[in-house]
This record gives C-alpha cells, sequence and structure tokens, in this order.
C-alpha cells in the first residue's frame, strides 16, 4: 500500500480518517462500500489542481473503521459527513459520490442543502429496483453471516473487483486486489461490512425529486436501476459508453473532467 498523508478527525465517537489536498471551493469525494478513499485517488490528483479535494474512509470501511453505535443508515452516513466536514471548518462544499457514497451524497443534499453547493452522483445507489452486488448478497445470507465476520478470502475481493468493472478490467491487478483486501481485511471492517449489508434501509427515492442543488449524473451505460436524471430538477446526466460500477478508477481522467467542467460552469453562474 503506498504511503499516504493520512489525517483523522474526532466524529460521532469515532476517527474519521481522509487525505485533503489543493487549494480553492471544497470538494468532498465518498467512496463506494467495500472500497475507501482510494477509490477517488486518481479523480482527487487531477481535481486537487484547483479544488481543495478531501476524501474521507467512510465508517465502517478503510482505516476509519466500524461505528461503535453499528448504525449503518444511509441518513446516519450523511449526518456523520455533515459533522465530519464541520469538524474541519468547512461550512459549504460540493460533494460528489460513487455507488454508496452516490446514495450518501444525494441524501446530505436533502438534508443539508444549504452545505451543499453542487452534487455529482457516480453510479449512485438508492433507488430499490437496484441490482444488490454479490458481495452483499453474500454478506445477507444467514448462514455465511458468522463466517464473514471472521473471514474473506482475497479471491473473493478479486471476484467481486472483477464483477465490479466494465471494458477496463485490467485495472484489476495485484497491486489494487492487495489494496483492497487489506483494507477490508482491518480489524472490525469484515463484521462492519455485515452489519452495514443487513441493515434496514429505509426507502427515500421519493424524495429525490426535492433534491434542489445542481446535480451532475455519471452513469456507465450498463448499470441498471438509475433514474437521478430523471427525477432531480435540471440535472445534467453524462453516460460513459463501456464503463462498470467504479468509474473513479476505471477511467478518472473522465470522471474528473465531467466534474471539473461542471463546477467550473456553476461556479460562474453563481
Amino acid at each position: 500500500m503506498k504511503s499516504t498523508h493520512i489525517q483523522s478527525v474526532s466524529v460521532d465517537g469515532l476517527r474519521v480518517h481522509y487525505e485533503r489536498a489543493g487549494q480553492g471551493p471544497a470538494v468532498v469525494l465518498l467512496h463506494g462500500s467495500g472500497s475507501s478513499l482510494e477509490g477517488f485517488e486518481r479523480v482527487a490528483a487531477l481535481l486537487s489542481t484547483s479544488y481543495d479535494v478531501i476524501r474521507p474512509d467512510l465508517p465502517g470501511f478503510g482505516r476509519t473503521g466500524p461505528r461503535p453505535d453499528r448504525d449503518y443508515r444511509v441518513r446516519t452516513y450523511a449526518g456523520t459527513i455533515a459533522r465530519f466536514m464541520t469538524a474541519l471548518r468547512v461550512p459549504h462544499f460540493a460533494v460528489a459520490g460513487n455507488s454508496l457514497g452516490g446514495n450518501i451524497a444525494w441524501n446530505l443534499a436533502l438534508d443539508a442543502p444549504e452545505r451543499v453547493d453542487a452534487l455529482v452522483l457516480v453510479n449512485a445507489t438508492g433507488y430499490p429496483e437496484k441490482t444488490v452486488p454479490a458481495g452483499l448478497r453474500l454478506a445477507r445470507n444467514p448462514l455465511l453471516r458468522p463466517l464473514l465476520r471472521r473471514w474473506l478470502p482475497r479471491g473473493a475481493t478479486e471476484r467481486g473487483l472483477r464483477e465490479a468493472v466494465g471494458a477496463n478490467s485490467a485495472i484489476v491487478d495485484d497491486a489494487m486486489v492487495d489494496r483492497v483486501h487489506a483494507l477490508t481485511s482491518r480489524p472490525g471492517n469484515r463484521s462492519a461490512f455485515v452489519d452495514f449489508a443487513n441493515t434496514d434501509q429505509p426507502d427515500r427515492s421519493t424524495e429525490i425529486p426535492k433534491i434542489s442543488v445542481p446535480t451532475l449524473v455519471l452513469r456507465s451505460a450498463g448499470v441498471d436501476g438509475q433514474h437521478f436524471a430523471r427525477d432531480i430538477p435540471g440535472a445534467v446526466e453524462r453516460v460513459h459508453a463501456d464503463g462498470g460500477h467504479l468509474l473513479p478508477e476505471e477511467d478518472p481522467d473522465w470522471v474528473a473532467g465531467a466534474i471539473a467542467e461542471f463546477l467550473s460552469r456553476h461556479e460562474e453562474r453563481r
């Protein structure tokens, strides 16, 4: 794993680990389930030339680790991110999220619109008809749950990553598998993932049309169950022809370019 300049701050009874780089308007990048702040590493490097880019490890994942209260509802995550940004003394910001991170981002835009300058949803989740990834399905199996809390083979991590990517499957190399598997295997993270997978998530999808902040939707053509561009007033959508679920890692130049262009246009209109 590469050497990083990771910091941490106390929020909700745990140390939220994060990286921060660049100067300018604040942009928060939220990774998906089973991932970590490294999921947006290349996107962050590209954006940090013009923005103050902040990447946390979400509770239950990466170096932040499990929540003491085991509350992994998406709306709780959104509140934690709001308090995390308060702890960093950043009153308002743009927020971009991939998968679960996108779900958290739009919940945050609903609950604290006065703090969210702009919203970017990258293959975000939150609609009930969304296909559930294999890792979550396994963690919901009552026979496998006790085992998964204690043990996860590296091969399962690799299979999950390969299922999640599109045409650019070459990104799933030994270094990526080793990094994801090592972070997933940190103390408490496997059990936290099982808790997250079995959390009853209230369906807020009927509230999505109430989102009032400027929104960019980045979607891979093959990813199903997304209606954000249809439901969010004024949302702009860009579709990646052959990406999978992990667009920030599969095509970081495309993702970073789309985000930078969108934020630049939004700032010009303000």
